[in-house]
């Protein structure tokens, strides 16, 4: 991370991480508390080899990284994950061969086996993780993220628990705006894998014996529906 993007992120979580000295102990300074949860995100260092390189105990670090992250989440998540102009997403990935539509999927961030319900955390592939369900625009960036369950909860579950789906259920999440495909009226869909449920806003390949429109039809969705996948291997390889 360069020193300007350290500084500037500091500067946004400085009233959320400001702590008061105690006649105890001079309180960490933001600068110190966003240095300690980087690293500790950044690395496979255990907390006491974190702490050892900051000078502070491992419950220290523990908190630091909680501290953190929350403030992330409460000050920042809503500025970066935002579904935006919706015109112009609609609008590239009529470019690509489906229109009035955005695209969903899940993958498996590993972590480590928790202590507790471990086996609940062992994916399909058999590593512990945690299951992260994203929106995605034309271009690959996140619109809306879920992330918390474990790794052997089923992406339909996921997804069908998730506060995307209570809102597109809804029809509160994407504008009222429609086409009409041939005689039929269509309403903005998102595009998912077969574990996804079919819906009236959510379309999925065809499956089984296909005909030539059926290809077709399989062929943009899977187009359009790759930018996720796109997506999180930027993600992963960061």
């Amino acid at each position: 991370m360069h020193k300007a993007t350290f500084l500037e992120l500091c500067e946004l979580l400085f009233l959320a991480l400001k702590c008061r000295n105690t006649r105890m102990r001079a309180a960490l300074t933001v600068e110190k508390q966003v240095a300690i949860a980087l690293w500790k995100l950044a690395t496979l260092d255990c907390y006491r080899s974190v702490g050892n390189q900051f000078g502070v105990g491992k419950s220290t670090v523990g908190t630091a990284v909680n501290q953190v992250a929350n403030a992330i989440t409460d000050v920042l998540l809503s500025r970066v994950v935002t579904l935006g102009n919706v015109q112009v997403i609609l609008d590239g990935f009529a470019a690509m061969g489906f229109p009035d539509c955005g695209a969903i999927d899940g993958t498996h961030i590993p972590i480590l086996a928790p202590d507790h319900l471990a086996n609940q955390y062992v994916n399909r592939k058999g590593y512990f993780s945690m299951v992260l369900q994203t929106l995605v625009d034309h271009k690959g960036r996140f619109t809306n993220i879920n992330m918390g369950w474990p790794g052997k909860v089923h992406d339909a579950r996921n997804f069908k628990n998730s506060r995307l789906y209570e809102q597109l259920q809804k029809g509160t999440y994407f504008p009222d705006q429609k086409i009409t495909v041939g005689d039929v009226e269509m309403p903005v869909v998102i595009l998912g894998v077969p574990a996804y449920p079919l819906l009236p806003w959510l379309m999925k390949p065809y499956t089984g014996s296909l005909d030539g429109s059926k290809e077709q039809f399989n062929y943009r969705l899977s187009k359009c529906r790759m930018v996720v996948e796109r997506a999180f291997g930027h993600l992963k390889s960061r």
